[in-house]
C-alpha cells in the first residue's frame, strides 16, 4: 500500500520532532474521506478523527495542517495503544495533554514555526 501523499508530508513534518522514542511508522497508515462520520452528534464539531491504523476525514480538501494533528495521534497510539485513546474518558477533549500535544506539533512543524516546546507525555 502507497501511503497517501498528505500523510508522508505530515510525517515528514513530525520527523522535524523528537518527542517519541521512534519516529511516526506510516507503512500500514489509512486514511478515509467519511463525511457521514462526522455527521453523528459527537464528531459533528470535528474534520478529523485518529484511530490506531490511520484517519478519518470530513473530505478531500482537509488542511495539511489537520492531518499533521491527526497523524500526530497515530504516531501518540503507536508509543501508549491505551493510554491514549482512554485519556479522553479521564481529561475530556480540550484539556487532554495529547490534544495540546498535537496543537503544539502543528504549531511547531509550521515552515515558520520556531523550535517545538512541549515534550511527550
Amino acid at each position: 500500500m502507497r501511503p497517501d501523499p498528505r500523510v508522508v508530508r505530515a510525517k515528514e513534518r513530525l520527523d522535524r520532532l523528537d518527542w517519541w522514542p521512534r519516529p511516526v511508522r506510516i507503512d500500514r497508515v489509512a486514511v478515509f474521506v467519511t463525511p457521514w462520520f462526522f455527521r453523528l452528534p459527537w464528531f459533528r464539531r470535528f474534520d478529523g478523527h485518529a484511530f490506531h491504523v490511520g484517519m478519518l476525514l470530513r473530505s478531500d480538501g482537509v488542511s495539511d495542517d489537520l492531518v499533521t494533528h491527526e497523524l500526530c495521534h497515530v504516531w501518540q497510539m503507536q508509543h501508549h495503544p491505551i493510554r491514549m485513546p482512554l485519556s479522553y474518558l479521564l481529561s475530556g477533549y480540550w484539556n487532554n495533554p495529547y490534544e495540546r500535544q498535537a496543537r503544539a506539533a502543528v504549531a511547531a512543524t509550521r515552515p515558520t514555526a520556531a523550535a517545538p516546546s512541549v515534550r511527550p507525555l
